[in-house]
């Protein structure tokens, strides 16, 4: 895996000068990834591709992507030289607990606004390189993908608007140019939903409006097949009074920018 071996590179370069010095070349041993608090794990997978790299071809899963863990739980297990352990341990943590962090958060969402036709999604706030890896934790976690790239749909955001001058115009174009591309459109205001909607566009992000607001615009769009996804100023206590509003989608950038690691260690 190419992100792997980056990673590696990064963080190896010439070697690690600590466990060389300290590690007879000769020594093994067993190591364990155990959960230090609970949450919903991800990027298994990743972690064995890391053993893989370093030489430890032994290891054992222990648990599946998506699956709950408790605090005390092995997640992945593992046999070999001591020094490629340890080669691995922190670049198959760093993919473990963070991908593990994005799928708990993701979960705490999808769970916060169980009842509701509503879907939590992601958005392209991802750190670079690592997109497809993130939005892999989401859908482990529940939920699901906004665009992978700019070329997957049409999102016309407020600079677009102020810099072409209205969402007609700018749809107009997106169409003109690119007629079997699903457009979105971003709206800040009632009046900006409802031009929306008159140019029959695809979605509607309502960005950081109200519940008030955000009802007004389920009414609005009733009977359209525009569907709608709030976004902005989200939170989990708020996520269950926006999703009970009637939208399609709750955007929360938060899922990849700021999840917490989940708290995961290796030891012999």
């Amino acid at each position: 895996m190419q992100r792997v071996a980056m990673a590696l590179a990064e963080d190896v370069r010439n070697g690690d000068i600590t466990t060389t010095a300290t590690i007879g070349e000769e020594q093994s041993s067993t190591a364990r990834f155990t959960a230090r608090k609970p949450g919903v794990v991800a990027g298994i997978l990743v972690a064995a591709a890391v053993l893989e790299e370093c030489g430890v071809r032994t290891y054992q899963l222990r648990r599946s992507d998506g699956e709950n863990v408790d605090r005390g739980e092995v997640i992945l297990s593992c046999e070999g030289s001591t020094r490629s352990i340890l080669l691995a341990e922190r670049t198959a943590l760093n993919f473990l607990t963070h991908l593990s962090g994005i799928a708990t958060l993701t979960h705490q969402w999808t769970k916060a606004i169980t009842g509701t036709h509503a879907k939590v999604r992601d958005t392209r706030k991802t750190i670079p390189g690592l997109r497809e890896l993130e939005k892999y934790a989401v859908r482990v976690g529940g939920g699901i993908n906004h665009r992978m790239t700019l070329t997957d749909g049409a999102l016309i955001k407020d600079n677009h608007i102020a810099a072409v001058g209205s969402i007609s115009r700018a749809v107009e174009r997106v169409r003109s140019q690119f007629p079997d591309v699903e457009i979105e459109v971003e709206a800040d205001t009632l009046e900006q939903v409802q031009e929306a909607l008159a140019m029959r566009v695809e979605l509607i992000l309502l960005d950081n409006m109200s519940i008030e607001e955000t009802k007004r615009a389920v009414v609005m769009a009733r009977g359209t097949s525009t569907k709608l996804e709030s976004s902005g100023g989200l939170t989990l206590e708020s996520a269950a009074a926006y999703a009970a509003t009637g939208v399609d989608y709750l955007a929360v950038g938060a899922l990849t920018h700021s999840a917490p690691a989940l708290d995961i260690g290796l030891d012999f």
